[in-house]
């Protein structure tokens, strides 16, 4: 099995976990949308602040996992390259 696989799940764990945000104050603040954005966001209900957190949220995981990635390539090409030229310790015990 390749590290890939692994890192993929790790990081999923690793990125998905947040901290409770009830405990976080709000701070009001401004940003500069598009008026015709704005204007089907209202029309549509759309709460800002909350969609603005969650692609917040979203934009930070991404960027760590990149992150992660890029602090974390030689070792996962070693591994892989290791794995490829031994295998993994349980090469003799699975069946598939």
């Amino acid at each position: 099995m390749r590290l890939w696989h692994s890192v993929r799940i790790l990081e999923d764990q690793y990125m998905t976990r947040r901290s409770s945000t009830a405990a976080v104050p709000k701070r009001a603040t401004n940003v500069s949308v598009r008026s015709d954005l704005l204007a089907a966001a209202r029309e549509a209900g759309v709460n800002l602040s909350a969609t603005l957190e969650r692609a917040l949220t979203e934009e930070l995981a991404a960027t760590k996992r990149r992150k992660w990635r890029e602090e974390n390539r030689e070792a996962i090409k070693a591994y892989n390259e290791h794995v490829e030229k031994h295998g993994v310790f349980s090469d003799d015990v699975r069946r598939f």
